[in-house]
């Protein structure tokens, strides 16, 4: 006869009798008291389920009555769910020439502003190739009207610095701006939402008239048909 062996959750809390201390604090839905470890355990035994130990170095150490498994997918989740709200940074790059004209510099900051916005850092530079390094410093101009300009949407993380051929500047998002990005995409989401459920109901309702322009149309052609026959 094959013995059932159930796989046991991996252990990283002490629980029950594992727990030394002599009183611990019980928290639940209703809050928390202190009481003895022993009264703790006898009532985990009676709801059938374990004493958890949930924070070891608190002063007495907190402790949850619940089944193990179940704390266990419990911390799994909650892991998950935040893991999944932390914003996916990347690094960005915007390339500018040291006489980047207005237009081009432009398009070049809009596209700064959707990345940062979007929770990215943007790494910008300006490119110097040949004899166009004499010109380092209208790139630093120009780097620093860049910081200036994207000023509500980020942080400078480091001024424009020369490194070889290229003079780069290092920025990062703002909380405030990803948060502002997050209710456009809501309002925009929205809206478009709205847009669709109108332009459903537009299609399943009749277009006011609509029978009395037809009788209208049917009406016109017999008189014709008549005019044409009475010729």
């Amino acid at each position: 006869m094959r013995n059932d062996k159930r796989k046991k959750p991996q252990q990283q809390h002490r629980i029950n009798e594992q727990i030394r201390a002599k009183e611990v604090r019980l928290v639940g839905e209703d809050g928390s008291m202190v009481i003895p470890t022993r009264q703790a355990l006898d009532m985990a035994r009676q709801q059938e389920v374990d004493l958890v130990e949930i924070s070891p170095n608190a002063e007495p150490p907190v402790c949850r009555i619940i089944d193990y498994s179940k704390f266990l997918y419990q911390q799994k989740k909650r892991a998950k769910e935040m893991k999944q709200k932390q914003v996916k940074q990347e690094v960005k790059e915007i390339r500018f020439g040291p006489q980047t004209d207005e237009h081009d510099y432009n398009f070049k900051l809009k596209h700064a502003k959707e990345f940062l916005e979007e929770g990215n850092k943007v790494r910008a530079y300006v490119f110097f190739r040949g004899r166009s390094i004499l010109f380092k410093e209208q790139g630093e101009v120009l780097l620093l009207r860049f910081a200036n300009d994207l000023e509500e949407y980020g942080k400078v993380d480091q001024l424009p610095r020369l490194d070889g051929k290229k003079m780069f500047l290092y920025m990062s998002p703002k909380k405030q701006a990803i948060q502002k990005k997050s209710q456009q995409k809501r309002d925009r989401e929205e809206a478009e939402a709205e847009a669709k459920a109108n332009a459903a109901q537009e299609n399943v309702e009749p277009k006011n008239g609509g029978l009395l322009e037809n009788a209208k149309g049917v009406e016109a052609l017999l008189k014709l048909k008549e005019q044409a026959g009475e010729e």
